[in-house]
Parts: structure tokens; sequence; C-alpha cells
């Protein structure tokens, strides 16, 4: 064999390897009276093999800086090539858990060394303005704390080997839809409408609790040859028998046969239906979760009534919060679907309406 035809197979891997500390100023106004340039300081701490000090400036390092605090990590010990991530926490103390979060991933780490302090250092120069309106939230007895965190990331090489034999992707979908497609094997006729489908009962079972008990159950007809299925679509139930064979959504456009966002949200309403009806969890929260892409003003009045005859529980729930909300409130009012809202669903508006009175009073 030539060199050309060799193969080799290997990857780059990442470690991450982890220190903190939690830094404390117990007299924050206290540390107001220092002067710009001048700091409060951590001990050294470990992360990644390396030794780290955090440096906190609170009238800022430089003037111009001075209306807001600084805030530093400095690497002390030596090093040529190091990665690292950095986050800074500033706790909460309301009891809220509502933390100020800082991250940064630096590849150098070089943010021009200072040459009071020794290595190489990292920050924030306008970490936290001084008079922040929340600044009670993070303050309480006078005390301020900050949690320091630095992942120190490695690369390494590994798998280094000649010669590689090629997985490919998992094919079972496809192949259980073949399975349908053919015909072969089937035990289970269903009539909706004027259509029969074909399917077998075991895989019916093995994803459907509904399916499950109908054949095998205590009360059930494993025997049953023919199902009769009303009020729902052939075109419906089609899309879910293929979703229950191959567990991808279906193409919703293809089965609308139509690009209008009207006739697809239709379909995906009544295949949501379709889905609670056989217990298809999965299969009813893809379709929440498509329906939830596409709520606007115009539209979170019709999709919420719609949510609620069809007991779509979580796109009820968001379509409430979306259309309670003071800054949509108004506009989805003069919607027509909130007048659909006001004559068919009373109960619906009532809930959108005490929904937004606890938002009003928050």
């Amino acid at each position: 064999m030539t060199p050309r035809d060799e193969e080799y197979d290997s990857r780059v891997v990442f470690d991450a390897a982890n220190g903190s500390c939690t830094f404390v100023i117990p007299n924050f106004s206290g540390a107001q009276s220092l002067s710009v340039g001048q700091f409060l300081c951590s001990r050294a701490f470990p992360a990644g093999g390396h030794e780290w000090v955090f440096y906190f400036f609170p009238r800022g390092r430089v003037p111009t800086d001075s209306d807001y605090s600084s805030a530093y990590f400095a690497l002390q010990s030596e090093a040529s090539d190091v990665r690292a991530l950095f986050m800074l926490r500033l706790e909460d103390q309301s009891g809220n858990g509502n933390h100020l979060v800082f991250t940064h991933f630096d590849h150098s780490l070089v943010h021009g060394p200072i040459t009071l302090m020794r290595g190489y250092m990292w920050g924030w120069h306008r970490f936290l303005k001084r008079d922040h309106p929340e600044a009670s939230r993070y303050i309480k007895d006078n005390c301020l704390i900050l949690h320091c965190t630095i992942g120190v990331v490695k690369a390494r090489l590994e798998g280094l080997r000649l010669y590689s034999i090629a997985v490919p992707p998992s094919d079972m979908g496809g192949d259980l839809k073949a399975l349908l497609d053919s015909g072969l094997g089937t035990d289970i006729n269903f009539e909706v409408g004027d259509e029969i489908f074909k399917a077998h009962k075991l895989i019916l079972a093995a994803r459907s609790p509904v399916f499950k008990a109908q054949f095998f159950g205590p009360i059930g007809d494993r025997n049953v040859e023919k199902i009769v299925v009303e009020d729902v679509d052939p075109s419906i139930f089609k899309a879910m028998l293929d979703f229950i064979y191959t567990d991808e959504f279906p193409n919703i456009k293809e089965i609308a046969g139509s690009p209008n966002r009207s006739a697809s949200t239709s379909v995906v309403l009544h295949l949501a239906a379709a889905a609670d009806r056989y217990c298809l969890d999965r299969l009813r929260l893809l379709c929440e979760s498509k329906l939830g892409e596409q709520i606007t003003i115009d539209m979170v009045a019709t999709t919420l009534a719609l949510a609620d005859h069809y007991r779509l529980h979580k796109l009820k729930a968001m379509c409430l919060k979306f259309a309670a909300n003071p800054a949509n409130l108004g506009a989805v009012m003069e919607s027509d679907g909130f007048k659909l809202l006001e004559g068919s669903c009373p109960l619906v508006l009532s809930e959108l309406l005490l929904a937004a009175s606890k938002q009003r009073t928050r």
C-alpha cells in the first residue's frame, strides 16, 4: 500500500480543569474611599495547574473608569500558552436568585500586563457602575460577595490510529418506514374516511399506550383486524403513523398542500389533537413547539382559543404569558382573534385578563 492509501483517525479532545474562590468585601462603603487604581485582592488559588489572584478596584483602575468598579484575574505562575474561561458571579443577596454573571473565553489572556502586578491579567475595566440602580440587590449589611471561577482548557490529541472504520448514522427510522410502506407483516387495518392504512400492532403498542391497551390490554382485542377511526383526516392519521415509525416530525407544508401559514397551522393543530388522542406525548410537544414559534400579536388570541380547545397546555400557557404582557395586551385586544375569544371562549378570556392583572401588579 502506498502512503496515499493510508488513512489516519485522530481527534482533538479539550479538557477543562476548574478552580474557584469566593471574594467577600465586608465593608463595601469603606472600600469606596480607595483612590482610582487602588485595589483589593484575593489570596492565590489554583486552577488548571496555575496560580491565580482576583483583583477588585472599587473606583476603577484608571481615571476614565472612575464611575465604575474594575475586576481582573491575574495569572501568577509562569506559562507559555494558557486558554481559560472566566466567570465572575455577583451574588444577589435579596434572596431572589437573580445573580449577575459575567463570562468570557480568552486565548492568550493578555489584556496588557500591568506592571504593578506579576504576570498577565484579564478582566472587566468597567465591571459595574457604582450607582447601579439595583445595587441594593447585591449589597446586604454593607457586604458584597463575588464568586470567581476559572476553567483552564487544555487540548490533547487522542486516538491516533492507522486505518479507520466509518460507522454510518442510525437508519432505523428509515427501515421501519420502508416496512410500513411495503405492508410486509402488517396485521391491522385502519379505515380512516375513504382510505385504508395498514400497520403492525406490536410497533403501535410499543409507541402508544392507547394502542397497547387497545390490542393487548385486559379488555383489548389482539385478534382485531380492522378499526374504523372517526374524526381524524386521513392525511393527519398517515402523518401520525409515519411519526410512530420514524420518530421524525412530518413535512407540514407537504401535508397542507400549501405554503400558506394558516393552512400549516391547521395541520399542526389537528396533528396535535391526534397525538393527544393516542398519548403520543413527544409528537404533541413537537406540535406545540412549532405553533409556539408562530405566536404573534395578530395570531396569539386565535392560537390561545385553539390551544384551549385541543388541550395543548404548554402552548396555552405560552400564549397567555405573551398576550398578558403589558407591552402586547393593548394590540392583542384590537385583533380579530380577540373578538373570537370574547364570543366563544369566555373562560379563556377570564384567564387572560387575570394573567394580565397579575403582570400589572408585579
